[in-house]
């Protein structure tokens, strides 16, 4: 090596060096779009859900008040009722984001 240094080559390398230091593009995991299968586990996880909190609320109340199966069918109907608003609020929710991704597209496009 030699002691004079050639400042073109110097300068290149800082670029270098300064674009490997630059942080990449990081993905943030909760912006991902859900496939329609984890989308699909999703709401039948929420329907299970409710079902087995309402069987598991009425069984317990029948077995306190030995009203076997009033409450447990009661409470079965309710589960499956707050499993299905939960499904459907996870669908709104789901087209209101795709919707919202589709004008930012639509927008994008068009140049704005």
């Amino acid at each position: 090596m030699s002691d004079d240094l050639d400042p073109d080559r110097l300068k290149a390398l800082e670029e270098k060096i300064a674009a490997l230091k630059e942080p990449e593009d990081v993905k943030d995991h909760a912006e991902e779009h859900y496939s329609q299968a984890q989308l699909a586990w999703r709401m039948v996880i929420e329907l299970v859900a409710g079902l087995g909190i309402g069987f598991g609320i009425g069984y317990g109340l029948d077995t306190l008040l030995g009203t076997q199966p009033f409450l447990m069918v009661l409470f079965i109907f309710f589960g499956l009722a707050a499993g299905v608003l939960t499904m459907m609020r996870s669908a709104k929710e789901v087209q209101k984001k795709q919707l919202a991704d589709a004008g930012k597209d639509e927008g994008d496009a068009r140049g704005d």
